[in-house]
C-alpha cells in the first residue's frame, strides 16, 4: 500500500467513526444545532493537547510533569506568562481534556459532569484577559450551550450524553506519527462538510465546497509561493482562507463574517490548523455596512458571499470610497456589485481577486450594469469568467460564475471566458466538480487557451460591442448541431435561451426598479 493510498484509508475510518459518534446526537436535534457540541468538543481536546504538549516541551529540562508544576506557585506563574505569549491561552490540569475523559471512565463518570466543563471553556477564556489572544479567544464556546434541555431534562443526563461524545471523541486518533497528514484539521473540514450537506439553505452561510475552495486558491497564487495575506470579507468558517494556504505560504489571513456563530467556527478552524492567534484577524461584523480592516490593501482577496442579498444601498454610502467612483450604488435587492466593489478596494496592485456570484451580475442592467461597465471600460480590472456547473453547492442549485479580477493585468486586451458547465459528476443531492474538472479550469485560465465550446478568450472591441454584456454564451457557443436529436445538446440550448430570458427580465426588473416602481 502506497503511503497516499494509506493516507485516503485512514481519513475514510476517521471520517466514519466521526460521522457515527455524530449520529448519538440524532433525533434530539437537528444537524445543524448539534454540529456546535461535536466540533466545539473536538477543538477543546485539540486546545488540551496543545498546551499540555507545549508545556511538557518547557519543564523538559526541570524533568517535571506539567501537573506537578502546577502546584508549585512559582512555576505556575512562569509556566502561565510563557504560554500566554506563545500560545494565547491556559488551560490549568484539572481541566485538560485528558483529566475529564480519567474521570469519565470512572464509574458513574467520576467527578465530571457538564457543569466541570463548563467552568472548564470559560477558564479558557478567563485565561486570556489582557492578552493580546484575547479578541481570538473570547466567546469562541458560546454555541455550545451545555445548559440545554435538547441535551437532557437535568445535569445528569445532559452529563451522560456529553460524556459519551467526549468518549468518542478520545478514542479517535487525530496523530498519525508515521504518516504526514493534518489528521484533526481534515476531520473538522470533513465534519463541516456533512453538517452542511445536512442543513439544507443554512448550509451556505458556514461552508463552500472544496474543490470550489481549491480553483479561487489557485487563480489568486497562481504564479506565487508565497503571498503576504490573504482576505474573505464573508469567510464563513474559513475553509476558503485556509485552502489559500495549501496553494501557498500565507505570511497574514484576514478575514470578515457577518454571523456569530460562523465567525466562532472560523477561528476554531483557524487554531485547529495551526495558524497562531498572531497570525490572523478575523472580525465578527458586516463586511459592507461596518468593514473592519477598511485601510488594508491584500495581495489575495477570495469571497463566496450571500447570493443576491439584500443591503441598505444607504446614500451615505455615495460618499464611501469604495463605492463613490462607479457613479452608481448596487441596487438595494441585490448586494453582489457592492461585495464586488468591496473586494476591489481590499486589492493590492500587485494582487489577484477571485468571488463566486449568480449569473446574473453578468448581465443585469441598471445601475448593475453602470458598475459593470465601469469595471471593464475604465478601470480594465475584469481578467476572467468562469462558469460553473447548477446545483453544485448546498443549499442552492443555481448555476455560478467566478469572476477573476486584477489591478494590473499581464492580458490586458482581452476577458478570458471558460464555460466549465457542463463538467461535473452527477451526485444523488449535489453535482460535484471532479479533479480533471477543476485542473482544465485552471490550466485553461492559466494559458488563457481558447478551446472549442469551452473557452474563449474576446477582445475588450469585442465586448464593447456587446455593451458589456459578459452573459457567456456570447462568447463560447456550446450548442452541439447533429443529425439525431442530441438530449444533451439541446438542454445546453435550452440553457442559453433561459439564460437569455433572464437576461431581458433582470434588465427590465433593473429598469423599473431604478424608476422606483
Amino acid at each position: 500500500m502506497t503511503t497516499s493510498e494509506a493516507q485516503r484509508q485512514q481519513q475514510e475510518e476517521l471520517h466514519k467513526k466521526l460521522w457515527a459518534m455524530a449520529n448519538d446526537l440524532r433525533g434530539q436535534m437537528e444537524a445543524y444545532e448539534f454540529k456546535n457540541y461535536i466540533l466545539g468538543l473536538i477543538f477543546y481536546r485539540y486546545l488540551s493537547e496543545k498546551i499540555e504538549d507545549r508545556a511538557n516541551s518547557l519543564l523538559k529540562e526541570d524533568q517535571i510533569s506539567y501537573k506537578e508544576a502546577w502546584k508549585n506557585e512559582e512555576l505556575r506563574k512562569a509556566l502561565q506568562e510563557e504560554l500566554i505569549q506563545q500560545i494565547g491561552y491556559v488551560i490549568e490540569p484539572e481541566y485538560l481534556f485528558s483529566n475529564m475523559i480519567e474521570e469519565i471512565q470512572k464509574g458513574d463518570q467520576g467527578k465530571f459532569d457538564v457543569e466541570m466543563l463548563q467552568k472548564a471553556v470559560n477558564a479558557v477564556t478567563e485565561s486570556t484577559l489582557g492578552a493580546d489572544s484575547q479578541e481570538d479567544f473570547q466567546h469562541l464556546f458560546d454555541d455550545m450551550d451545555l445548559s440545554s434541555s435538547r441535551l437532557g431534562r437535568d445535569v445528569k443526563s445532559r452529563s451522560k450524553l456529553i460524556a459519551k461524545i467526549m468518549a468518542n471523541i478520545s478514542n479517535i486518533p487525530f496523530k498519525h506519527d508515521d504518516i504526514e497528514i493534518d489528521v484533526l484539521g481534515d476531520a473538522y473540514e470533513y465534519m463541516i462538510g456533512q453538517f452542511a450537506a445536512n442543513a439544507g439553505k443554512k448550509a451556505g452561510e458556514f461552508y463552500t465546497p472544496p474543490q470550489v475552495s481549491k480553483i479561487l486558491a489557485k487563480i489568486v497564487t497562481a504564479g506565487k509561493s508565497s503571498i503576504k495575506s490573504v482576505y474573505d470579507p464573508t469567510c464563513g468558517s474559513g475553509s476558503l482562507l485556509l485552502r489559500v494556504a495549501k496553494e501557498a505560504k500565507v505570511g497574514k489571513f484576514y478575514g470578515q463574517e457577518k454571523v456569530s456563530t460562523t465567525y466562532n467556527l472560523a477561528r476554531m478552524n483557524m487554531l485547529l490548523h495551526n495558524v497562531s492567534y498572531q497570525n490572523f484577524e478575523i472580525e465578527n461584523a458586516d463586511s459592507l455596512d461596518d468593514p473592519r480592516h477598511i485601510d488594508l490593501r491584500f495581495e489575495a482577496v477570495v469571497a463566496n458571499p450571500p447570493y443576491s442579498a439584500k443591503w441598505s444601498s444607504d446614500k451615505k454610502f455615495e460618499q464611501d470610497e469604495r463605492f463613490s467612483a462607479y457613479g452608481k450604488l448596487a441596487p438595494a435587492s441585490k448586494a453582489d456589485y457592492a461585495f464586488i466593489q468591496h473586494m476591489i478596494h481590499h486589492l493590492d496592485d500587485n494582487g489577484t481577486m477571485a468571488v463566486v456570484l449568480p449569473h446574473g451580475v453578468l448581465f443585469r442592467g441598471a445601475a448593475e450594469g453602470t458598475i459593470r461597465k465601469y469595471l471593464i471600460e475604465e478601470k480594465n480590472y475584469l481578467d476572467a469568467v468562469i462558469g460553473l456547473p447548477a446545483n453544485i453547492f448546498f443549499g442552492t442549485n443555481i448555476p455560478t460564475c467566478i469572476l477573476v479580477l486584477k489591478k494590473c493585468r499581464k492580458e490586458d486586451d482581452n476577458i478570458l471566458f471558460i464555460d466549465a458547465s457542463s463538467d461535473y459528476e452527477k451526485g444523488k443531492n449535489q453535482n460535484r466538480l471532479r479533479e480533471e474538472d477543476v485542473e482544465k479550469i485552471i490550466a485553461t485560465y492559466k494559458n488563457r487557451q481558447t478551446l472549442d465550446k469551452y473557452s474563449y478568450a474576446a477582445s475588450l472591441d469585442k465586448i464593447k460591442a456587446n455593451e458589456y454584456n459578459l452573459n457567456i454564451p456570447r462568447y463560447v457557443d456550446t450548442f452541439e448541431e447533429e443529425e439525431e436529436i442530441d438530449i444533451i445538446g439541446l438542454k445546453a440550448r435550452l440553457q442559453q435561451i433561459e439564460n437569455e430570458i433572464n437576461e431581458i427580465d433582470n434588465e427590465l426588473y433593473s429598469y423599473f426598479e431604478e424608476l422606483g416602481v
